[in-house]
């Protein structure tokens, strides 16, 4: 028996956005296994019970935060010493964390392995750019460097880890995965009607509100071509990271107040519905590992136009027309070239969705931390 300890400071969606998932259904994945035992240890930011529940089999065990602007637990010293003792391999999801920073120091203490899985977080980008500085001067640099497994969710991510010290071809790349019985539901007219939308076409986006996601390079883009495309509405679901009124002031001042829609946050079955409510999602991030709400728009049969910046040049095997420059004229002719003529998104459509479904499920993705792990354990001789 195999005893993976999987630590996250946040398992919450609307905070923990992509890694919060990956985690998530990885861990779950992971407990299924007859030879595993997965235990997910994180912070009691909006920790819902019924998350804690759906996690199962794998066990959670939650620690109090002591100041949500940085993820910082109180001491838990105790805890976190019994769940490292307990554990055979530790697994790290991101970087930016003083809950990895704890558990890396204590497994050091221990000889315990761990592997680091930093999902796109390790360039230092966005906000905090001194602190992020200050912790990689810390910790950061040794927590990768001390790792004994190193994991990317795809290859762009390999120079990361090479400016880390680390050689590219010691890093195992496994992608975002989706489970695809989380996106079946599907009911446009009672979203549409909920959330008071027009009975239109929709150019979704799905996620934070924050510049690295890009959703102002996607609101200019459409500005751009809306009269091209009379008969579109732009709906963004995701929580306020900080740019709404900004965005919510671009639209009044372009006019198509009647044409742009913010739904804020939904999740579970509102989720599914706005994606299969949907003819496009568009992830214009300005960087971004691997998008993870483009696989989940794929599996629900919906075509995905991403910037070359998310980690999914893949995508260009179903379509090259799905990637463009992380720009306002790049995305601006993706929308153009994707929506101009209509019989081309029906064509993409069933081509996405096999794509997913062939790649991106967690029983095709699992098996290789099953892989990892068991060759981690092996080569430590038990």
């Amino acid at each position: 028996m195999i005893r993976i300890l999987n630590v996250n400071s946040s398992l919450d969606l609307e905070l923990g956005g992509g890694t919060a998932e990956r985690t998530f259904q990885m861990s779950r994945f992971l407990a299924k296994q007859p030879d595993f035992q997965c235990v997910v240890l994180t912070l009691d930011i909006d920790a819902s019970i019924n998350r804690m529940h759906a996690l199962l089999p794998a066990r959670s065990v939650v620690l109090p935060c002591l100041w949500r602007r940085f993820y910082l637990p109180r001491a838990g010293w105790r805890t976190i010493n019994r769940l490292v003792a307990d554990s055979d391999v530790i697994h790290l999801m991101g970087h930016w964390s003083v809950l990895n920073y704890f558990v890396h120091w204590v497994a050091r203490r221990a000889c315990k392995p761990y592997v680091v899985c930093p999902a796109g977080a390790l360039p230092i980008f966005g906000r905090s750019e001194f602190l992020k500085w200050m912790y990689n001067f810390i910790a950061g640099h040794a927590i990768i460097k001390n790792a004994a497994g190193w994991i990317a969710v795809t290859a762009s991510e390999l120079t990361h880890f090479e400016q880390y010290g680390i050689d590219p071809t010691k890093v195992v790349i496994i992608p975002n995965g989706v489970n695809e019985k989380e996106f079946l539901a599907e009911d446009r007219d009672a979203f549409l009607s909920k959330h008071k939308l027009l009975d239109a076409p929709i150019i979704l986006f799905m996620g934070r509100l924050n510049p690295i996601k890009g959703p102002d390079l996607l609101l200019q883009a459409f500005i751009q071509v809306c009269d091209q495309l009379p008969n579109f509405q732009l709906v963004y679901v995701g929580p306020d990271g900080g740019m709404l009124k900004q965005l919510q002031l671009l639209v009044k001042q372009a006019k198509i107040e009647h044409r742009v829609h913010f739904l804020g946050y939904l999740g579970n079955e509102e989720k599914s519905m706005a994606y299969r409510a949907a003819s496009l999602l568009v992830v214009p991030s300005r960087q971004e590992a691997m998008s993870i709400v483009a696989i989940e728009a794929g599996i629900c049969g919906v075509p995905v136009l991403l910037t070359e910046q998310c980690g999914f040049g893949k995508i260009k095997e179903i379509d090259l027309r799905l990637e463009v420059s992380a720009t306002v004229e790049g995305i601006a002719l993706g929308l153009k070239n994707l929506l101009g003529d209509p019989n081309v998104l029906p064509q993409i459509a069933p081509r996405m969705l096999a794509f997913v479904s062939e790649h991106f499920t967690w029983d095709k993705i699992g098996s290789a931390y099953v892989e990892l792990y068991k060759n981690i354990d092996k080569n430590l001789g038990k």
